[in-house]
């Protein structure tokens, strides 16, 4: 692929330039959780399952890796508070997700977050994605999370 390719490839979203530009605030999440269900709740741990809509699936036909991505974020996020961490805007230092199988679309798919340790700055949590059918592992991640730490003063 030459360089114009790979430009034209990078720029392709310039076209819907302006209508992108007047989606709602907080838009991409609410796109990626739309039809999420809380499954399960408790101390350090979530369960979640949803339905792989199409909105959600790259040029492959599969779920898109952003999306899952953006699952580990902010289910992880969740978990965190949890156990007890102050509900605060926070920060992602590290989220690392490995793909290990393809989700297609209309597949029923379990997200589980699990807190592995949230300390007063710091907040640590496992998510891992599974086909609910077979069990078999679409993706594991881990999400670290600055926690805003109150002011003294």
């Amino acid at each position: 692929m030459g360089m114009e390719e790979v430009k034209k490839v990078l720029e392709r979203g310039e076209e819907n330039a302006e209508a992108v530009g007047s989606l709602p605030a907080k838009f991409f999440e609410r796109l990626v959780m739309k039809g999420l269900r809380v499954d399960l709740i408790e101390t350090g741990r979530i369960v979640c399952s949803f339905t792989v809509p199409s909105r959600l699936l790259n040029e492959g036909n599969f779920l898109h890796g952003g999306a899952t991505a953006t699952l580990v974020d902010l289910v992880g996020s969740a978990v965190i508070y949890t156990v007890g961490a102050p509900v605060t805007t926070g920060v992602s230092v590290e989220i690392n997700v490995s793909y290990l199988d393809a989700a297609y679309a209309g597949e029923e798919i379990e997200v589980e977050a699990k807190a592995l340790r949230v300390g007063k700055a710091i907040g640590v949590v496992s998510v891992e994605l599974r086909k609910k059918k077979t069990g078999k592992i679409v993706a594991q991640g881990r999400h670290t999370k600055y926690l805003a730490v109150s002011s003294k003063m």
